[in-house]
């Protein structure tokens, strides 16, 4: 069974993502992720001065609409057609790969749980909009 996919609700989804990022790292928790990844204001407008920030705006987005293209063909698989049948799925997709996936990052990296937390609630909040939006806009 071919999937179908609505191409405005995927380009909607990833925006709506993207929005999420700018707001979750910036005003809402962008104090606590900084200090979480031991970064300081001066490291940070080091980092936008030396360039390369576009670049990576850039690459984020794309790899976003990746994610609500493959989430939109979960969402037609498990036959969502309502808002709230779309978070499960988005729930369920960020439970089962990204919460699990992520965990490497504090077993093998080092990272803190606080960040562990912060960057997978992100995505489960991200997710949970995304497979919403899809799932109405199929």
């Amino acid at each position: 069974m071919q999937p179908t996919v609505n191409y405005l609700a995927v380009l909607v989804a990833a925006a709506v993502q993207v929005v999420l990022g700018f707001l979750w790292y910036g005003p809402v928790f962008g104090k606590m992720w900084m200090g979480l990844m031991g970064m300081s204001p001066e490291k940070m407008n080091e980092a936008k001065a030396k360039g390369g920030m576009g670049k990576n705006y850039a690459l984020m987005t794309l790899s976003t609409l990746v994610m609500a293209y493959v989430l939109a063909h979960f969402v037609f698989y498990t036959g969502a057609t309502m808002f709230f049948n779309g978070i499960q799925t988005g729930f369920w997709i960020w439970l089962g790969f990204l919460a699990t996936t992520m965990l490497g990052s504090v077993l093998w990296e080092g990272k803190s749980w606080k960040l562990y937390a912060l960057n997978v609630s992100y995505y489960l909040v991200g997710l949970c909009l995304m497979g919403g939006i899809l799932a109405m806009w199929r």
